[in-house]
């Protein structure tokens, strides 16, 4: 089949570049062409190696962009969803099907509003999560949707419904894995008495509380050697100068070492492979209803995880892939790190085991092949 994808959100890395890349390499692997359709002026920030068709309209950032700004950036974004709908439809004899994938109840609210609902080739709309200040929105769109049978909506969730709703044009499926792509990588696990490297890594923004997480890290009582690296990219000027005033803080902090910068590819692959564990502290409700990037890579890179109750906590009610804290306690989150860290050596074996299995289950060929059955069925198809 020949593969449209239809990407107009510009990022300076991330997760959505590498997102981007299952869908292309996955989809490759199975002997399927892929091309991307992207406005204009459109800049990608890794070189997928397929072919690229422009279509006419900007693309807008989601970069440093608040009040007035942003509100017309939200209403450019509306008028040039909609141009760029009316050009896929006019281009739908180039592919077989059509994939957007990262999409809002926005989008089909614009999608609702042209012509290429009426489309004659499948169209996956892929959304990575759905609030419930959200739900009545995206459901409200997706009924109107529902008389054109090739427009299909995939919410990555971990349940067969949304938020205890269904419609028979919105599918849930799993989320993939992050996995090393770039890179020569096999599969080892800490040695024993050696010094414990936990990362504490990706898109740095105030809501994660490092600050906190790292006078809970100071004060903590270890019976090992352990070192705690953070590293992290910034997309915003208020973000990138509190990370600045953070790293100055506590440069002089021996066991804890910072990088403050955008990791991409090989690079990024890396600095995953070189750590023994994940610390992801992060407590916000949308952490309930959306997947996590840095958990699935995670799981894709087999490295154990400290994470806050509120994350993905379906993933943890079925593997045992690393212990969790309940939500914005920072007392808690001090035990249960000690603990972690000093009976490290006794429980690597078990998250070992079920990192393998998490693994499995959330691959990205998997993730594939729902999709793909998804594209080829007209039943309805839950996890």
């Amino acid at each position: 089949m020949k593969i449209a994808i239809f990407e107009n959100i510009m990022t300076p890395g991330g997760h959505e570049v590498d997102f981007d890349r299952i869908i292309v390499e996955e989809f490759q692997k199975l002997s399927h062409e892929v091309n991307f359709y992207v406005p204009e002026n459109f800049t990608f920030q890794f070189d997928y190696k397929v072919p690229i068709q422009k279509i006419t309209g900007e693309a807008v950032t989601y970069t440093n962009s608040s009040g007035i700004r942003k509100l017309f950036a939200a209403a450019k974004r509306e008028i040039n969803r909609r141009r760029w709908y009316q050009q896929l439809y006019d281009r739908q004899a180039e592919f077989d099907v059509l994939i957007v994938p990262t999409s809002t109840y926005r989008y089909l609210r614009s999608l609702n509003r042209s012509v290429l609902r009426k489309i004659d080739k499948p169209i996956i709309f892929i959304l990575h999560g759905i609030n419930p200040s959200e739900v009545d929105k995206f459901f409200s769109e997706a009924e109107k949707l529902l008389p054109y049978k090739n427009v299909k909506l995939v919410v990555l969730t971990f349940g067969n419904d949304i938020l205890g709703r269904r419609l028979d044009n919105v599918f849930p499926i799993y989320p993939p894995t992050y996995t090393p792509r770039d890179i020569d990588f096999k599969t080892t696990f800490h040695t024993l008495n050696a010094e414990l490297k936990i990362g504490f890594f990706g898109q740095y923004r105030r809501e994660k509380k490092l600050e906190d997480l790292l006078e809970v890290f100071i004060k903590g009582r270890y019976t090992k050697s352990v070192k705690l690296i953070v590293q992290g990219s910034t997309m915003h000027a208020e973000d990138s100068e509190d990370f600045e005033r953070i790293i100055s803080k506590y440069s002089g902090q021996a066991n804890i070492s910072f990088l403050h910068k955008g990791l991409i590819g090989a690079e990024w692959q890396e600095a995953i492979a070189g750590i023994d564990a994940l610390l992801m502290p992060y407590s916000a409700p949308r952490y309930k209803y959306h997947w996590s990037g840095m958990l699935f890579t995670a799981i894709g890179f087999q490295k154990p995880v400290i994470a806050s109750d509120d994350m993905n906590p379906e993933v943890f009610d079925k593997f045992n892939i690393g212990e969790t804290f309940k939500s914005g306690d920072l007392q808690e989150l001090g035990s249960v790190l000690e603990n972690f860290i000093n009976n490290f050596d006794v429980n690597a074996t078990k998250y070992a085991q079920d990192l393998s299995l998490a693994g499995k289950e959330f691959s990205p060929e998997k993730f594939t092949q729902r999709l793909l059955d998804i594209i080829l069925s007209s039943k309805k198809l839950f996890i």
